[in-house]
């Protein structure tokens, strides 16, 4: 049952209702300092096809935002059905949340090839899932307690067998449930 009720807008409030939004769920990251740098996100939103742009959010009070927007690429990965648990291990503190987790480095500003972790600013992605975009940043938007940041899509692609992790009432799902 659903309220007429106008209710207060609170930062609550507004978590409550975009709850039942439904978004897929994402991993962005890069090298920097020699180390993989990133986090979980289902903030990834596509703004344009010509040019290629997607956007992600950032709240400020992220410890990982300051050092992620120091890499020239990122990657980004889409995750998959069956990776609930890459998920869950990326909930650890930053400097554990990579351990364990099989990662490739996309080599050059816009290829997707495997190669290793030891170079710097390169972007890093998840290995196997649904789909893979290696981006640069190009802008950041203050809006209120967020940085809005627009990436050119340099690259991309997609495993049309997988299905897609979704977050919908605060929880994660699959298309199946």
């Amino acid at each position: 049952m659903t309220s007429t009720t106008p209710q207060v807008v609170t930062p609550a409030a507004m978590r409550q209702t975009l709850a039942g939004f439904s978004t897929g769920l994402s991993v962005v990251a890069a090298v920097v300092d020699g180390r993989v740098v990133g986090m979980p996100a289902n903030s990834l939103v596509s703004v344009s096809l010509d040019p290629p742009l997607v956007s992600l959010a950032f709240a400020r009070t992220s410890t990982t935002w300051p050092v992620l927007r120091r890499a020239a690429r990122w990657g980004i990965r889409v995750l998959g059905e069956d990776q609930a648990q890459v998920l869950a291990d990326l909930r650890r503190p930053t400097a554990e949340r990579f351990e364990g987790i099989d990662m490739d480095l996309l080599d050059g500003p816009a290829g997707l090839g495997g190669a290793d972790l030891g170079g710097a600013g390169g972007a890093a992605v998840v290995r196997g899932s649904l789909a893979t975009l290696a981006v640069e940043p190009r802008q950041v938007i203050e809006a209120g307690d967020h940085d809005l940041v627009l990436l050119e899509v340099t690259d991309l692609r997609r495993d049309l067998a997988q299905r897609p992790l979704v977050y919908f009432g605060s929880t994660t799902h699959t298309l199946s449930d």
